[in-house]
C-alpha cells in the first residue's frame, strides 16, 4: 500500500542519511564519534522544535528543568539508534537477546505459526524489533508513517523484503482495509502505540504522572479477528546487540467483546507501568518527541515536532 502523499519529512537535510551511512562506513572511528557529537550540537541549536518537546519530556521525568547536556544527551540517544539502523540496513550483524522476563510466553508465541499483534512504543531499540523478527519465519506488516527522506526504513525494507512489509498510514481512509487484509493474509502486524495517529480506538491510562491518551486499536483488532497480543521493547545491549522484553501474551477468548476489552485494559495498563518504569530509569531512550494527550486534549494542540 502506497502513501497517496507525503506531506512530512524528518529533520534535517535530504542528504544526511546518505552522509551518515557514507561517514559511520567510511570514516575510522575515532573520526566518526568525534563528528557526530559535534553534528548532535549543532542539531540541539537548530532544531528549536524537537529540542524544546526533549526539555519538556525531560522535566517531567526528572521533576525539575532539564540541563541543556540533558537535551544533548537525548539528541546523542537517538543519533545513536539512526546510525545503528543504517548499520543493519547494509548488513551489519546485530544481536537479539532475550530477557528472562516472560521469555516462555514470547518463545512460544513467536516460534509459532499463529499469526499474532506485535505492539511496541518509541522507546529504546524497539523499532528495529520489526525487521528483527524475520529470523524466526515469520512474516510482519510494519504499520508506519511514510515521510520522504526516511532512507533507513527504505533500505531496511529492501534488505528484509521478503519477511517485512509496511502498512502505510497516511491516508487514514485506508488504513481500515489494510489491516483487516493483512489480518486475513495471515500476517502478523507490529505496531507502535503511543501516537494518536492509528485509528480512532482511544482510550486513557495514567502514565508520567497524568492521565493521557493511547491508541488502543491494538487490542480491537485482537478481539475481531482473535488474535493474540503481546508488547516488546529493545533495550540496548552493546553497541551491536539489543535486550528484547516483553510483556504477558492478552489472548481474546469466548467471554464476549466487553469482558475480552476489560481484560485488554488492564492487559495494557500493565504494560504501561512497566514501561514507565524503564523511561524513569532510561529517559533519553524515550524517542517520541510528540507531546502524550491528554483527556482534554491540552497537550494534543501543539504541534509535534519527531522524526516519524
Amino acid at each position: 500500500m502506497n502513501a497517496p502523499g507525503l506531506t512530512r519529512r524528518n529533520p534535517g537535510p535530504w542528504w544526511g542519511y546518505w552522509f551518515l551511512q557514507q561517514a559511520d562506513r567510511w570514516l575510522p572511528r575515532w573520526i566518526f564519534r568525534p563528528g557526530l557529537i559535534a553534528g548532535t550540537w549543532v542539531a540541539v541549536g537548530l532544531m528549536a522544535g524537537p529540542r524544546e518537546q526533549s526539555r519538556a519530556f525531560l522535566g517531567d521525568v526528572l521533576g525539575r528543568p532539564a540541563r541543556l547536556t540533558e537535551v544533548w544527551r537525548h539528541f546523542q540517544a537517538f543519533a545513536d539508534l539512526l546510525v545503528l539502523r543504517l548499520r543493519v540496513a547494509r548488513g551489519g550483524l546485530h544481536r537479539c537477546r532475550l530477557a528472562p522476563e516472560n521469555a516462555a510466553a514470547f518463545t512460544g508465541l513467536v516460534d509459532s505459526s499463529q499469526p499474532a499483534l506485535f505492539g511496541t512504543f518509541h522507546f529504546g531499540r524497539s523499532d528495529l524489533l520489526g525487521f528483527l523478527f524475520q529470523g524466526r519465519g515469520r512474516h510482519v506488516a510494519m504499520v508506519r508513517r511514510q515521510v520522504d527522506n526516511s532512507d533507513d526504513t527504505r533500505w531496511l525494507g529492501r534488505l528484509f523484503g521478503r519477511w517485512v512489509s509496511f502498512i502505510w498510514i497516511n491516508d487514514p481512509a485506508a488504513l481500515s482495509l489494510a489491516l483487516k487484509e493483512a489480518l486475513e493474509a495471515g500476517h502478523s502486524l507490529a505496531l507502535q502505540c503511543d501516537r494518536l495517529d492509528i485509528g480512532a480506538k482511544v482510550e486513557t491510562f495514567p502514565f508520567l504522572g497524568a492521565p493521557r491518551q493511547f491508541p488502543f486499536a491494538i487490542y480491537h483488532l485482537a478481539i475481531l479477528f482473535r488474535r493474540p497480543v503481546i508488547f516488546c521493547v529493545g533495550l540496548p545491549d552493546g553497541d551491536d546487540g539489543t535486550l528484547v522484553v516483553s510483556s504477558p501474551v492478552f489472548t481474546p477468548d469466548g467471554a464476549g467483546r466487553d469482558a475480552n476489552l476489560e481484560r485488554a485494559r488492564a492487559h495494557f495498563g500493565a504494560v504501561l507501568a512497566q514501561l514507565e518504569t524503564r523511561v524513569r530509569q532510561q529517559p533519553t531512550l524515550w524517542f517520541n518527541f510528540r507531546p502524550l494527550p491528554r483527556p482534554d486534549g491540552s497537550e494534543s494542540a501543539q504541534r509535534p515536532c519527531a522524526p516519524a
